[in-house]
């Protein structure tokens, strides 16, 4: 069975850190470049973040709405990438999904996914 799961989500307060982690099962990442979107509830789904591979020396992409707070990156031990959000804020609240990418793009693109997380809830509130 392949698979992408999420986990770290949960509560947050406004101005605090959180770590995002994404491993997959029944496959590993050498293919694929690996992303983040964000889905805020009743918004549309922006692609935060992209890498473009993880063996080293990828090409990262950041939107500037998360840009110098948050920071993708991957450990090859482990077959894991996180994503280490920093400062977050109010329009931060969102279901955050992993997403393994035939292709970098900058924003990354869900029609590029071949592999899609579940998901993982982040709540920003005091």
């Amino acid at each position: 069975q392949v698979q992408l799961v999420e986990s770290g989500g949960g509560l947050v307060q406004p101005g605090g850190s959180l770590r995002l982690s994404c491993a997959p099962i029944g496959f590993n990442w050498d293919r694929y470049a690996v992303g983040w979107f964000r889905q805020p509830p009743g918004k549309a789904r922006e692609g935060i973040t992209c890498i473009s591979n993880t063996t080293g020396g990828g090409t990262t992409y950041y939107a500037d709405s998360v840009k110098v707070r948050f920071t993708l990156s991957s450990d090859n031990s482990k077959n894991i990438v996180s994503l280490q959000m920093t400062k977050v804020e109010f329009e931060g609240s969102a279901v955050y999904h992993c997403a393994a990418l035939r292709r970098w793009a900058s924003p990354p693109r869900d029609t590029d996914t071949d592999h899609w997380g579940t998901g993982t809830l982040v709540i920003v509130s005091p």
